[in-house]
This record gives C-alpha cells, sequence and structure tokens, in this order.
C-alpha cells in the first residue's frame, strides 16, 4: 500500500461523492459514495498511477509526508 502520500479528502456537493486528491502525484484523485469507498479508490489509482509513470520511465515522487503551505 503507498499509503505514505498525503491524501486530501473532502465532500463534493456537485459530485454527491467523496473525493481524494493525492498533491504529490500530479493529475492523481478517485472518489467515492463514502469515506471507506473513496480511499479504496484512492489506492488503486495510485497504484495505477505508479504503474503507468514506470511503464513510461518517469519519475516516481517520494512521497514526503504531510505537505507544508505558507
Amino acid at each position: 500500500m503507498n499509503s505514505k502520500y498525503e491524501l486530501i479528502m473532502y465532500w463534493s456537493e456537485e459530485d454527491q461523492s467523496f473525493i481524494v486528491e493525492v498533491p504529490e502525484l500530479p493529475g492523481c484523485m478517485a472518489d467515492g459514495a463514502t469515506q471507506s469507498e473513496a480511499l479504496a479508490n484512492a489506492q488503486k489509482v495510485i497504484d495505477e498511477w505508479i504503474s503507468t509513470a514506470k511503464e513510461l520511465g518517469r519519475e516516481i515522487p517520494k512521497a514526503k509526508g504531510k505537505l507544508m503551505y505558507a
């Protein structure tokens, strides 16, 4: 499990679902009807993101843990 990446979860009224963003992996996000489903879907998307990056020979960012914003 690649749970070392920071995950940001929030409810989207527009989509009527929970959204999970993975800020360290550009464009990596998932959704689900419940928080648990959204987290499970996020893990699948993280795995797919990393797999695709490897296939394309792209750099895979190392998990930084908690991100700091100024």
